[in-house]
């Protein structure tokens, strides 16, 4: 038990705290703070603390906070609008050379990365679509800036990765994504159901 948990023991003192033998270790308000009482009619120290961890989650704002709120929210922005406030940053030559300099590295994760820019040259989204390995083509499957000619030659990737990326890419076309409906992976297939079950939603 602790005595003076606000206010000091003593006058001028700052907040703090002093131990003292309380037998019912009970809780009771003075002039100088919440001091130990022997009284029963004052709550423990346990149900105290209970007490406030159980209104410490309850927040009361009164209607004027509440209209405040609302006009504080941030507006929701269409995906064209972001676009208008914040364009990209034009694609320069320098750029396009960065990007066919990275797409020969020899570090798989450096080649990804080529694969899933919106800014890489057709030519290279060909070549990284028969990457060795099978994480770039990955990102070649999934990204939605690939041309639909390099998208169709992925269809009959060994990787079911890849193929399952391809499943979920919207941008993949329709003739390629009648073939996966057909797919040998029952984890391909079921991604075409997925998706093909969320453009019904939102159709």
């Amino acid at each position: 038990m602790r005595d003076c948990l606000w206010g000091g023991h003593d006058a001028g003192e700052p907040a703090a705290c002093h131990a003292i033998e309380e037998p019912e270790g009970r809780l009771e308000a003075g002039e100088k703070g919440i001091h130990g009482s022997t009284d029963p009619s004052f709550p423990t120290l346990a149900e105290f603390w209970g007490y406030r961890e159980d209104m410490s989650c309850i927040r009361f704002n009164t209607p004027a906070q509440r209209e405040q709120m609302r006009r504080l929210a941030p507006s929701q922005l269409t995906p064209e609008q972001v676009a208008e406030l914040h364009p990209a940053p034009p694609v320069t030559e320098s750029k396009i050379r960065r990007l066919r300099l990275l797409a020969a590295d020899r570090n798989p994760k450096i080649r990804e990365a080529v694969a899933s820019s919106y800014n890489t040259p057709v030519d290279l989204f060909e070549k990284l679509a028969r990457d060795a390995d099978e994480g770039v083509r990955g990102c070649v499957a999934r990204n939605e800036a690939t041309p639909c000619d390099v998208l169709r030659g992925l269809v009959d990737d060994p990787s079911e990765q890849v193929r399952g990326f391809l499943a979920i890419n919207y941008f993949v076309p329709e003739d390629a994504m009648e073939r996966l409906r057909n797919d040998p992976s029952s984890t391909v297939r079921s991604l075409v159901r997925w998706k093909t079950e969320l453009a019904t939603a939102d159709a």
